[in-house]
């Protein structure tokens, strides 16, 4: 009998506001060009998603203003930047379906989050339309809805 242990991801960083700012249509995964110290910090979960978006030109994604600490400051170049833009990588048509989809009026790709598969650090895209101010309220609206069932369930019982 073949027993095969499967673990779920475990989410490093996350982007919190993204659900909130954002109505995600679709979710994509793509892994992402890291030096060696910018691994080991993202395992430590140092890093920020805030304000992170990906562009792509030509053939290539990039992952833009997604802050990246180094693990040891004192051990990293001088010349690094935390903010770099950073590569993604994604099959030739993934890429492609991406670039069509940003050229739709409203669509933005955003950083969910990153996280461990296996020993590849790995980045859960989304493509997101922008919320308004009222669907923001709708979303407050529903997790409190939420919050006061389940008090009431968890009293009940």
């Amino acid at each position: 009998m073949n027993l095969t242990c499967y673990t779920l991801p475990m989410s490093l960083i996350s982007n919190p506001k993204a659900t909130y700012d954002y109505e995600i249509l679709e979710r994509l995964e793509a892994g992402i060009e890291l030096f060696g110290f910018e691994v080991k910090s993202l395992r430590g979960k140092h890093g920020s998603l805030k304000g992170a978006h990906v562009v792509v030109r030509g053939n290539e994604a990039s992952l833009l203003n997604a802050n990246i600490p180094a693990y040891q400051p004192k051990n990293t170049p001088d010349s690094y930047d935390p903010t770099r833009t950073r590569r993604l990588l994604l099959a030739r048509r993934e890429t492609a379906k991406l670039a069509g989809l940003i050229k739709e009026k409203g669509l933005t790709v955003i950083p969910l989050s990153v996280y461990n598969k296996g020993r590849y650090i790995k980045l859960s895209l989304g493509v997101a339309r922008g919320k308004k101010k009222y669907d923001k309220r709708d979303t407050i609206k529903k997790r409190e809805a939420d919050r006061e069932i389940r008090r009431t369930l968890k009293n009940d019982v």
